[in-house]
């Protein structure tokens, strides 16, 4: 259990890993020779970019979900582990372990272009220098930590593919998402408290301020219970219950009913939303995976916590 307890925050933590990690730098595109250009990648690294890209690995869920939103999913020929089953991916592809990827089988591969994330580099200082001198474009990309950055990400990997259109379509898309929602939640005239939850019991985590998830409860109009605290918590169900809130959010999904299970457990009893049954599921990879598609999690959490806005 505390096996998958790791990986599903390590997925989640990478939101908070870019705060710490470079940030984007001037990612101006130069001109190289005939098949290839150059441009600073969102680690500030010069990366030497072909104009025809025909081969995709992609070591990251989230920038693993842009490239099937940009349409060119059917490029890619491995992936990591936890990116295997996404929908849009080809199936039967070689997997990879998001931390440390098996160096000489992606050797052999030689993809055109190699995108990575700060999860990747966990512990290692340059692990993919035998690739870079191979001729193999390595893309760096810092997880981001806000809307803002997901934009720029998006932008950043549609330049990179040749498909700045889709790109610019996709952040369009994101962006009207946010413009309805903060419609819908206008006339609220009093915050609900929420309570957000990584992991159940007994090893409870949520998150306080600074932190990506933070933000989003902000975008919707909420309040988090545990705000007044910084960064990814470890959870007293005591301090839960004292804090009352008005409506529990849990994106757990290695248990079978996560929702059932806040709403039955001991000494929950007395807190406002388990009472009242405010208690909502959020799609998992849509609440830890910085990309386009954290709108759907926006608009579940909007609709939990506010539902008459949205009738």
């Amino acid at each position: 259990m505390k096996k998958i307890i790791s990986l599903l925050l390590a997925l989640t933590l990478a939101f908070a890993v870019s705060a710490c990690g470079p940030k984007a730098g001037n990612t101006e595109v130069k001109q190289s020779d005939a098949g290839f250009f150059e441009m600073t990648d969102l680690s500030g690294s010069v990366i030497r970019v072909p104009k025809q890209i025909n081969s995709i690995v992609v070591l990251a869920p989230a920038i693993a979900e842009m490239v099937v939103g940009l349409d060119c999913g059917g490029k890619v020929i491995g992936y990591d582990t936890q990116s295997n089953g996404l929908e849009g991916l080809p199936e039967g592809k070689p997997t990879f372990d998001l931390m440390s990827p098996n160096m000489e089988m992606l050797m052999g591969m030689k993809p055109d272009v190699l995108f990575v994330s700060n999860m990747t580099f966990y512990d290692q200082e340059d692990p993919f220098r035998m690739l870079i001198d191979q001729g193999v474009c390595v893309v760096s990309m810092p997880s981001a930590d806000t809307i803002d950055g997901i934009k720029r990400d998006l932008a950043f990997v549609a330049t990179v593919l040749g498909m700045e259109e889709k790109g610019e379509e996709l952040a369009n898309d994101l962006q009207k998402g946010l413009d309805n929602i903060t419609q819908a939640i206008s006339t609220v005239s009093e915050k609900k408290r929420v309570y957000f939850e990584l992991s159940a019991a007994p090893d409870l985590y949520s998150f306080g301020s600074g932190v990506f998830l933070n933000e989003m409860l902000e975008l919707i109009g909420a309040e988090n219970i545990l705000a007044n605290q910084t960064g990814w918590l470890k959870v007293d169900a005591e301090t839960v219950v004292a804090a009352n809130p008005d409506v529990i959010l849990t994106n757990v999904n290695y248990i079978a009913d996560p929702v059932g299970e806040i709403l039955s457990r001991g000494g929950w009893d007395t807190v406002s939303a388990v009472c009242n049954r405010q208690v909502y599921y959020i799609d998992n990879m849509a609440s830890s995976l910085a990309n386009q598609n954290v709108i759907i999690a926006l608009e579940q959490m909007a609709k939990a916590v506010y539902p008459e806005c949205f009738q």
